[in-house]
């Protein structure tokens, strides 16, 4: 490992303990505290627009992560992802009845009331808050929510291996 990238836990910096990019996420701040440390190696998965603009993330396994994540687990994720994504996007009766009482009362609804969209985006942020407490912190990953990127794409972390 990298001396400068291994630092002790007891040195302080300020008020704050100085601590390595997997001892702060294990330490509970995770994205909650702002995401990911940015001193450290990214994995992009990128959006697909073979069937068009809707929000899709491609399910091709990276290879940077082949010693961490085995692909089933990896394609289980994605997956999900592009399901809740797909979710957000269906136009149903309830959908449209929504949009005309939102017009109706110039869109004041929305002070009482969340959108569908966001209600699917809540459970995005939910399943990914689970993923990286089951699956992808204790093998020193994390995965950023796709609305932290503007939906442009997926960012995993590789917690302890400095950025290249």
């Amino acid at each position: 490992m990298d001396t400068c990238w291994h630092i002790r836990t007891n040195e302080l910096k300020g008020n704050h303990a100085v601590l390595t990019p997997l001892e702060d996420m294990s330490a509970g701040r995770g994205q909650a505290g702002g995401g990911p440390p940015p001193n450290c190696q990214k994995v992009f998965i990128q959006r697909d627009y073979s069937e068009g603009t809707m929000v899709k993330f491609q399910t091709q396994f990276p290879i940077e992560l082949e010693t961490r994540l085995d692909r089933q687990t990896f394609e289980y994720t994605i997956n999900q992802l592009n399901n809740y994504f797909a979710e957000a996007e269906r136009a149903t009766c309830s959908t449209y009845c929504e949009g005309c009482l939102a017009c109706l009362t110039g869109y004041l609804i929305y002070i009482c009331t969340e959108t569908h969209y966001e209600k699917c985006l809540r459970k995005v942020a939910k399943f990914v808050s689970e993923q990286n407490d089951r699956v992808y912190k204790p093998r020193g990953l994390l995965l950023t929510d796709p609305t932290m990127r503007g939906l442009r794409l997926i960012e995993i972390s590789v917690l302890d291996r400095p950025a290249s």
